[in-house]
C-alpha cells in the first residue's frame, strides 16, 4: 500500500492499492459512514431520453461515495464499497459501487483515525509486495495445492484418487502410482510457472520423486523448488507447514504464513509458562509494563473501543503487530484464546487475576516472576 498524500486538516487519505493484501487492509481500514471517492464508471443521464437505460453509454468519472456496505472478495481479488453519492458531476444522492482492485487509487476521509486505523495502515505502508507461492502437500492418494499470495491462501486443486495395492494383478497399483504422479507434476507445473517459489512437501518419499520427473521436465520449475517434510498431507499438511516455521525463509514476506507462525509461537510460549498473555486485560497490563514482544489481535477486535488505548500504547512502544485474519486455522485458534495474545520479551505475571477474558483457563498458576 502507498500513501500519496494525507491532508490532515480535513484527515483525507489517498492511498493506492499495490498488492492482493491491500484490498484486505483497505477494507478493514474504510468503516461505515467514512467518505470514500475514487475513479469509476456510471451510465450518463445526459444521454437521450429514448436510448434504453442498458445501453447508456458508461462515462469514467471520479465519484465519492457515504460508505454503508463494504465487502472484500478475496477469490475475485475486489473490494466493493456501496453508498449514495456525496460528490460527483451528478445522481448525487443515489446509490453507487466502488469496485476497487489491485493498482487502484482512493480517498478516505477520516477526520478522528482510530488506534486501529493507525495499525492498519502502519501494516499497509511497511509491508513489502506480496510473493506469490505454491504449496503442494503430497502423498499417494491425497494431496492438495494451494496458492499463497499475502493473506490470501487459495485453493488450486484436491487430487484424490484411488491406488491400486500391489496385490492386484497386472501392475495396476503401478499404472495407477505413474497416473498420479503425472498429474501431480502437471499441475505443479502448471501453476507454479508464475510462482515465486514452489514448495512441495509431505510426509513420504512422493515428493522426492516428484521434483526427480520436475527436474528432467523443466528445469526452470527446478531452481525454484523446495522439499519439507511434514506429517500429513493436504490441507493438513499445508496448515502444518504455514505454522511450523521450517519453510521461513522460503516463505519470507507471505503474511499468511507470518501470521501462522506468529499463533503457533503464542500457543508454545503459553504452554511453556510466563512469556505470553491472552485475553484483553491480561494483555493490556502487559503492554503497560513494557513486556510485551509480539502483539496478536484478532481482526474482529480491532474496532473495539475497550481495547484502543492498548493498542495506541503498543503502537507507542513499537510493539510488533500482527492482526491476524479470523479466516483460516490461525484465526480460529487466536479466537479461542480470546481474540487476543502477546508474547512476552521476558517472565511476567499478573498483578491480578485476569478479568473479561474470552480466553481459556491457564494450565497452571503463574508465579515466581
Amino acid at each position: 500500500m502507498r500513501l500519496i498524500h494525507h491532508d490532515a486538516s480535513t484527515g483525507r487519505f489517498r492511498l493506492r492499492l499495490e498488492t492482493p493484501s491491500d484490498l484486505w487492509r483497505v477494507a478493514r481500514f474504510v468503516r461505515p459512514g467514512e467518505i470514500v471517492g475514487a475513479s469509476t464508471t456510471r451510465r450518463d443521464p445526459e444521454a437521450p431520453a429514448e436510448v434504453a437505460g442498458a445501453e447508456r453509454t458508461r462515462r469514467r468519472i471520479y465519484l465519492a461515495v457515504r460508505a454503508e456496505q463494504v465487502e472484500f472478495h478475496g477469490f475475485s481479488k475486489h473490494v466493493r464499497i456501496t453508498g449514495p453519492i456525496v460528490e460527483g458531476p451528478f445522481d448525487i444522492g443515489r446509490h453507487h459501487t466502488l469496485d476497487l482492485r489491485e493498482g487502484d487509487e482512493l480517498t478516505v476521509e477520516k477526520p478522528r483515525p482510530t488506534a486501529a486505523d493507525r495499525t492498519i495502515l502502519d501494516e499497509g505502508l511497511n509491508g513489502t509486495d506480496d510473493p506469490t507461492i505454491l504449496i503442494a502437500a503430497v502423498d499417494w492418494g491425497d494431496s492438495s495445492l494451494v496458492r499463497v499470495r499475502g493473506r490470501a491462501i487459495l485453493p488450486v486443486a484436491d487430487v484424490r484418487r484411488t491406488i491400486a495395492g500391489k496385490q492386484f494383478e497386472h501392475g495396476q497399483g503401478e499404472k495407477d502410482r505413474r497416473a498420479y504422479r503425472d498429474e501431480l507434476v502437471a499441475l505443479i507445473r502448471r501453476e507454479g510457472a508464475e510462482a515465486t517459489a514452489v514448495l512441495v512437501v509431505g510426509p513420504g518419499f512422493l515428493k522426492e520423486e516428484l521434483q526427480a520427473r520436475i527436474a528432467e521436465e523443466d528445469p526452470e520449475l527446478k531452481r525454484k523448488l523446495r522439499l519439507f517434510s511434514t506429517a500429513e498431507s493436504g490441507r493438513v499438511g499445508v496448515d502444518e507447514l504455514l505454522r511450523s516455521g521450517k519453510a521461513s525463509e522460503a516463505l519470507r514476506g507471505s503474511v499468511a504464513a507470518e501470521e501462522a507462525e506468529a499463533v503457533e509461537r503464542l500457543v508454545r510460549s503459553l504452554a511453556g509458562g510466563r512469556r505470553a498473555a491472552v485475553g484483553a486485560s491480561e494483555v493490556a497490563e502487559a503492554i503497560e509494563s513494557g513486556a510485551v514482544e509480539s502483539l496478536l489481535v484478532s481482526e474482529s477486535l480491532l474496532p473495539d473501543a475497550a481495547f484502543a488505548a492498548a493498542l495506541d500504547q503498543a503502537r507507542a512502544s513499537r510493539v510488533r503487530i500482527f492482526v491476524v485474519r479470523e479466516e483460516g486455522e490461525a484465526g480460529r485458534r487466536l479466537s479461542a484464546l480470546g481474540r487476543v495474545g502477546a508474547i512476552l520479551r521476558y517472565d511476567w505475571a499478573p498483578s491480578r487475576a485476569p478479568t473479561g477474558s474470552t480466553g481459556p483457563p491457564r494450565a497452571g498458576p503463574r508465579t515466581g516472576a
